[in-house]
């Protein structure tokens, strides 16, 4: 295995890290940021305002966008194992 194959099992590795956590991270930040206006606008400070709505949000985003995630995770996983021979080198 050259450097350069390492480097772009590495750089597939990462890709494929970003393109799975990206949506739910984005859910995240949009629910986060709605929560914070909410309280903002009606000054209510408590800790569990903020958090349920956001973990209902994931929650949700991680059941709808499992099909999408785990085709992703296989494909992946099939390119990097249907490769062994080459990598074997």
């Amino acid at each position: 295995m050259t450097p350069d194959s390492a480097v772009q099992i590495m750089r597939e590795m990462f890709l494929a890290a970003f393109w799975l956590s990206a949506p739910l991270l984005a859910i995240g930040l949009v629910v986060g940021v709605a929560v914070s206006l909410v309280q903002i606008v009606t000054s209510i400070q408590d800790s569990s305002f903020s958090a349920v709505p956001r973990l209902v949000a994931f929650a949700g985003g991680l059941i709808l966008l499992m099909p999408w995630m785990l085709n992703r995770l296989m494909s992946y996983t099939t390119g990097i194992l249907g490769d062994l021979g080459r990598y074997a080198k």
